[in-house]
């Protein structure tokens, strides 16, 4: 039997439950009498409940993340119908803002708002004591990282071997961008080097290899940066001396080839999120000798449009977005991760589509295309009356419509985003993709928006739509609708499908 319990639904088993960890490696005294428990979205609440309570628990704290809001409220009601008396307690960044008004408040005795790494052993102490506080809601002050004691430890064998490994070099963001969560309280705490870099030494000897940094902008302090970055360039695994070689999907956007060396697979991958406001010539110098293929880096435009960034708080040029691409993807070897947000306010679907372009021009090995959120707390909610703006009032809280977009177009954007990703993004379709735009004048944003809406007339849905169905259609589509000659467009799918392993190909990807 263990005193507490902390238990949350990840949105996939490869994510840990990293602030969960922080909780119990803070814990004190009390840690040896914790359980951690970590659910997918695939478990059922009443599962999860039972595998809680056979733990006979006098507290649970849950983690609500806005991936999990439907299973956190069905798990809570699990348990307090199977146990009445036992003590439910939340955190995390769903509850954390407009906390009064949250459907999950009221099926708990306590919420604790913001980084609740400290203020959740406290309350656990104050409870198991027998004197609780008297507020239902609590707001915990942002702990100075050197106070923390570190979670790296409570890292099983098997969570380094099989999922990513999340690290943190520093908490919170100086930017003000509306629609972040990380934007509604100012300032960046960076936890001590010599705090951190022997619990990363550690995990390293233990095997950790997919590495993902948590913190919102990670370039802000060159020398800062510098110092982990060494000591990462330093153990990086000689295979990731080899340069990636893998051209960007359509001279575009494409992950790693799946035929990768199983020496590749094992190779250290360091997963960063930078803006290119920050990419000052130190920096630039850094990221030039990195092992080609350690970096993963995670560049967040959201707009090329100068207007629009204004008018949301972003501190970003279209040039010096522009400019930091280019340098990334012809003067590293890193992977780049891009990403790209539709709906912002005053944004028309032209613009959207000009951005979409200018991005896929740049060659990001990836490119995320989100639709905007209103997530709680965020002041990207002050555009409302101006723009008409509707939002979905359930998680993910995304646009439902505006006074520029309908709600027609934004459910076909939705499915642009869902096609691009299928498409551009999973390295499948690298010598194919290209044939859609392959002439100069040819605009990337209206090729794949119309055969979006081919696909999703043909398929009714956007997931789970095997490899050679999507090839087929694809192959229709840029025959038939395009009228492409079917013998280069039968070559082209040849060589993608080859590579993704399949042993033999169907009749129609050969040609009399």
């Amino acid at each position: 039997m263990t005193a507490l319990v902390l238990a949350t639904f990840s949105a996939r088993y490869q994510h840990v439950a990293f602030g969960l960890r922080y909780l119990q490696a803070n814990l004190g005294a009390l840690q040896a009498d914790s359980a951690l428990l970590e659910f997918d979205l695939q478990k059922a609440p009443a599962e999860a409940a039972a595998d809680i309570l056979a733990h006979g628990p006098r507290l649970v704290g849950l983690g609500a993340y806005i991936w999990n809001v439907p299973q956190t409220a069905a798990l809570l009601a699990e348990l307090r119908r199977a146990a009445p008396g036992l003590v439910l307690v939340l955190g995390g960044p769903e509850v954390s803002f407009e906390t009064e008004t949250h459907p999950l408040t009221p099926l708990a005795d306590f919420v604790i708002c913001g980084e609740a790494d400290l203020a959740f052993a406290a309350l656990c102490r104050a409870v198991l004591s027998g004197a609780p506080p008297r507020e239902k809601i609590l707001r915990a002050p942002p702990p100075a990282p050197a106070q923390l004691a570190l979670p790296y430890s409570l890292y099983s064998d098997k969570d380094l071997a099989t999922r990513f490994t999340y690290l943190e070099a520093s908490r919170g963001c100086p930017f003000g961008c509306e629609y972040c969560v990380s934007a509604i309280e100012r300032g960046v705490r960076r936890f001590p080097t010599e705090q951190i870099l022997p619990e990363f030494a550690r995990l390293l000897a233990r095997g950790m290899r997919r590495i993902k940094f948590v913190d919102r902008t990670f370039n802000l302090d060159a020398g800062f940066g510098r110092e982990i970055l060494e000591f990462f360039y330093a153990h990086a695994h000689a295979s990731t001396s080899e340069p990636d070689t893998q051209p960007p999907v359509a001279a575009t956007c494409g992950r790693r080839r799946r035929s990768q060396t199983a020496a590749t697979e094992e190779a250290l991958q360091v997963h960063l999120e930078i803006a290119p406001a920050c990419l000052t010539p130190a920096w630039r110098e850094l990221l030039r000798r990195a092992p080609p293929g350690l970096l993963h880096l995670e560049v967040g435009v959201q707009t090329f449009d100068e207007q629009l960034n204004a008018r949301i708080g972003r501190q970003q040029t279209a040039a010096a977005a522009e400019d930091a691409l280019r340098f990334l993807r012809t003067e590293t070897g890193a992977q780049i991760h891009a990403d790209l947000i539709a709906g912002l306010p005053g944004q028309t679907l032209e613009v959207f589509a000009a951005d979409f372009d200018r991005m896929v021009r740049l060659q990001p090995h990836e490119l995320q295309v989100g639709i905007l959120k209103r997530l709680r707390g965020t002041a990207i909610a002050r555009h409302d009356a101006e723009w008409a703006v509707r939002w979905n009032p359930e998680p993910p809280y995304d646009l439902v419509a505006n006074r520029l977009l309908s709600a027609a177009t934004v459910e076909r954007l939705k499915r642009f985003a869902r096609y691009w990703e299928l498409l551009g993004n999973r390295g499948r379709f690298e010598h194919t993709l290209p044939l859609l735009w392959s002439r100069t004048d040819d605009s990337p944003f209206s090729r794949i928006w119309k055969l979006s809406d081919h696909l999703f007339s043909r398929f009714g849905k956007t997931h789970s739509i095997p490899l050679f169905d999507l090839a087929h259609a694809l192959s229709a589509y840029l025959v038939a609708g395009l009228g492409l000659d079917q013998a280069r467009v039968a070559t082209a799918l040849r060589a993608d499908l080859a590579r993704s392993g399949a042993l033999h190909l169907p009749n129609w990807t050969h040609t009399p």
